[in-house]
């Protein structure tokens, strides 16, 4: 076994537990890119890992009472079996050097997606709370459709199982608060990277001692992560996050080193500015006056002339 790459799994661990997802829009790419792992066994092995180290937040969640049991039904009606077809997709597409592009193409794209996705549900974590739940009408059409789209990725690249899928459940139920949103994706999640991982299994591509090293690193890694979350600057995880898998995608698809990081450069600067504006915004000390004045008027009845 390789200790490094149990390491990474740790990494990759800890993130998933503090943000309920990047699982395989890390772990695929570590292995591609760092350890020269081949695509298919790489997408393979971390499908496999996941199916052990999901559920791991998935029960939490459900012992929380933060899962959608409706839309988790609705949701695997169609990515379980979608999955599948992803799986046959890149076996048909050819061996070779040739399927091992491909699949090295849809993981950029596909990372490319789930930064859009995350950026989205960034703003949209900044701008609303999470207060008491609201009652959800389930759209059984397009929430199975959500889940076939998401499981034929998923299939191919083992990465949208997360970050694809809450930012179109953000989409279709914007009502849903944050912490059900996560345990809903997190749970309808284990079928479907599990269909993905036995799919791989039956056509030889899954590498066990890969899945294992990976597995002995994230389970922990998750568990930490889990116990940190309360605590840990999520604004700042989210946005290493993107940083990273932006990096990835962009290695993925053969850009030049320097070009790779000119442009996570500018990302860093503008996570960094805005996180510096935001603090600003919320230490002001005009607004805190004025809030604190809005407080008082309001407590004494008297209002200002």
């Amino acid at each position: 076994m390789d200790p490094l790459l149990a390491l990474a799994g740790l990494g990759v661990g800890v993130i998933v537990g503090l943000t309920g997802m990047g699982g395989g829009a890390l772990m695929t790419p570590i292995l591609v890119l760092f350890f020269g792992v081949p695509p298919l066994a790489a997408v393979s092995s971390d499908l496999a890992a996941s199916a052990v180290m999901k559920p791991f937040g998935g029960w939490v969640h459900a012992r929380r009472g933060s899962v959608n049991w409706a839309l988790v039904r609705w949701l695997c009606l169609g990515s379980v079996p979608s999955a599948f077809l992803g799986v046959l997709l890149m076996r048909a597409i050819g061996d070779g050097d040739r399927v091992q592009d491909v699949v090295r193409i849809s993981l950029g794209v596909a990372l490319l997606l789930a930064v859009v996705g995350l950026v989205v549900k960034t703003l949209r974590k900044d701008r609303s709370g999470d207060g008491p739940a609201a009652a959800i009408t389930v759209r059984p059409v397009p929430t199975v459709l959500l889940g076939a789209v998401g499981g034929l990725v998923v299939g191919m690249t083992s990465v949208g199982s997360g970050s694809l899928i809450i930012v179109i459940l953000l989409a279709l139920y914007p009502a849903l608060r944050p912490r059900d949103l996560v345990g809903t994706d997190l749970v309808q999640a284990i079928p479907l990277v599990l269909a993905a991982a036995l799919g791989h299994a039956f056509f030889g591509d899954l590498k066990l001692d890969l899945a294992a090293a990976v597995l002995i690193g994230s389970v922990p890694g998750v568990l930490i992560g889990a116990r940190l979350s309360s605590r840990a600057p999520a604004g700042v995880v989210r946005a290493a996050l993107i940083i990273v898998l932006l990096a990835s995608a962009l290695k993925l698809f053969a850009v030049p080193t320097g070009s790779v990081l000119l442009l996570v450069g500018l990302a860093t600067a503008g996570a960094i500015a805005a996180g510096v504006a935001r603090r600003g915004r919320s230490q002001d000390p005009g607004s805190r006056d004025e809030t604190t004045a809005k407080g008082a008027e309001s407590a004494s009845g008297v209002s200002p002339r």
